[in-house]
């Protein structure tokens, strides 16, 4: 991502633009009113972006820290005007874990010499190493905190914000080997799945499938009319299951015994398969209320959707779900969750 996207993407009030999950940036803009003898006299201005990239199957963060916008007007004493950044890892998860910083984090510049610079900036790494994480992939979290402090010198009185902070999303590193076999990074944000209605789209019935689960529930297989799937919004997002393959096979056979019930022991003639909503992949799939894995009878029973689809859809939303999980890192557990998008 380059400064210019990134300043594209924030747009005039953002603090945080979110190109994927290896591509992120915020910005912050300070801005000082230079006083004498309690008089204003001129004012200066900086916008600091941090730039953070993560190379696919890579266990490096990357962050560009770019000095843009440094202007002024009036009289001024931006050459004697102080900026100095830093960056923390404040909380890890383990906190055990150790993390390794690299680049260079540069001491206090004036705001005049980052003006005479071509690209004033600096780089800064961070990067965990494999085997201190939390079981089973190896998952490891981090606070990333970077910020600037400012301090004007030679007699002069500034007015404006001393120090700041940019926020920034907590980074991610996981060895998930059903993923890729190095292991790597990406940033903590709940990403969409995309399913496309649309003629011609390979998925259309498995999205047609999906959009009717989410808009007309009532009209879905098993009959439930409270069903109100989790899918749609950050705070109720669908979670990845991997691990447990049995219960990836329970969800499956929860499915099928709908399309049984509803559309007879043939259902799949035709060159029909059945298609289930949440996905068989998912913790929220048709076996979530099963007492094997919920003791306690707090999932909603039937709180899913199962119907025959052409095995063509259904196959091709396979392949774009499973391309999904890959090209975005979503690793198994609550820990990463997604939604879904349909157009």
């Amino acid at each position: 991502m380059t400064a210019a996207e990134c300043e594209k993407g924030l747009g005039r009030d953002k603090k945080f633009f979110i190109k994927s999950r290896f591509a992120v940036c915020s910005g912050a803009q300070f801005m000082q009113t230079w006083v004498r003898n309690g008089t204003s006299v001129g004012q200066s201005s900086f916008v600091l972006l941090a730039i953070g990239t993560v190379a696919k199957g890579s266990r490096t963060m990357e962050v560009q820290y770019r000095y843009t916008h440094l202007d002024q007007t009036g009289v001024t004493g931006v050459s004697g005007l102080m900026i100095t950044p830093s960056v923390i890892v404040p909380q890890k998860w383990p906190a055990t874990a150790q993390t390794h910083q690299g680049g260079l984090i540069p001491g206090a510049q004036s705001w005049a010499a980052l003006k005479a610079q071509p690209t004033p900036g600096f780089l800064h790494t961070l990067t965990v190493n494999k085997g201190q994480g939390s079981k089973p992939d190896d998952t490891v979290f981090a606070v990333y905190q970077p910020s600037v402090s400012l301090k004007p010198t030679g007699g002069w009185r500034m007015t404006g914000a001393l120090s700041g902070t940019l926020f920034f999303l907590a980074p991610r590193w996981d060895s998930a080997r059903y993923i890729s076999s190095s292991g790597g990074a990406v940033f903590s944000y709940v990403v969409a799945m995309p399913f496309s209605t649309k003629a011609g789209a390979k998925e259309r019935l498995a999205a047609q499938h999906i959009k009717d689960a989410y808009t007309a529930p009532k009209t879905t297989k098993p009959v439930n009319n409270a069903k109100n799937l989790p899918g749609l919004t950050a705070d109720r997002p669908l979670t990845r299951l991997y691990h447990d393959a049995q219960r990836r096979k329970d969800n499956r056979n929860e499915a099928i015994k709908t399309c049984k019930k509803y559309w007879g022991n043939n259902y799949a003639s035709g060159g029909k398969e059945c298609d289930e909503f949440p996905f068989a992949t998912t913790y929220q799939g048709a076996a979530q209320a099963l007492k094997k894995y919920d003791p306690q009878q707090k999932a909603s029973k039937d709180n899913f959707s199962a119907r025959p689809i052409p095995k063509e859809d259904n196959g091709a939303g396979g392949r774009l779900m499973a391309d999904f999980y890959r090209l975005n890192r979503i690793i198994d557990g609550s820990d990463d969750g997604f939604l879904i998008k349909i157009t």
